[in-house]
């Protein structure tokens, strides 16, 4: 597990755990990753700002065109322990949102986690790491608008140096996170090493 911090608010500060089963690969031997294992890094582009946010409204749908990836969004609150929830790892092709972050549109992070692999097979964000700055992410919601988000930076880091403030911290604008696991999958302790972290922000609908 790692520690991470999730920001509630501008002065409410959260210490949470992100469990290794938020990543899949807990159920013994991990699907051979797509590609390479090498550390990505694409690079970065400004985030959009100026772009009117959206009001509140709990999405419904991610989908992610470069990557062929599509799923309805589950929400995911704290357990008991204060550990974030995650996506059932026996269904791992679900995606979840966090839903003690902003909804996606709104000023702030919206935080999406999704599973690399899980029961042996390949999860929702298998591939999440092949994304680069440029590509698009759609977010539906429940008020029947779509939230468009363009990658900024895409960054493959060990967990042991999760980039807390600047997955959880304010931003300027809305903003997206997507979170899995990635790089060597540690046997003893049923986890990948690493976490996978997609950047986005949100874009101006297309008129």
């Amino acid at each position: 597990m790692i520690a991470v911090r999730a920001w509630l608010g501008a002065a409410a500060v959260l210490f949470v755990l992100v469990g290794c089963a938020g990543c899949g690969g807990d159920d013994g031997e991990p699907v051979a990753p797509v590609g390479q294992a090498s550390t990505v890094d694409s690079g970065a582009a400004p985030a959009v700002h100026g772009v009117a946010s959206l009001p509140p409204s709990t999405p419904t749908e991610i989908a992610i065109p470069k990557i062929g990836a599509r799923s309805s969004l589950v929400l995911l609150g704290l357990n008991a322990d204060r550990t974030i929830q995650v996506p059932p790892v026996d269904q791992p092709m679900q995606a979840g949102w966090y839903d003690k972050a902003p909804t996606p549109g709104e000023v702030g992070p919206a935080i999406v986690l999704g599973h690399v692999d899980g029961n042996k097979k390949p999860g929702i964000f298998h591939r999440l790491k092949e994304l680069v700055v440029g590509d698009e992410i759609a977010v539906s919601r429940q008020d029947g608008k779509t939230a468009q988000f363009k990658v900024t930076h895409v960054e493959q880091i060990a967990k042991r140096e999760f980039p807390t403030d600047k997955v959880y911290g304010d931003t300027q604008g809305p903003e997206l996170r997507l979170i899995t696991c990635g790089g060597q999958f540690d046997h003893a302790a049923h986890s990948y090493k690493d976490n996978i972290i997609v950047y986005a922000a949100l874009i101006p609908p297309v008129s």
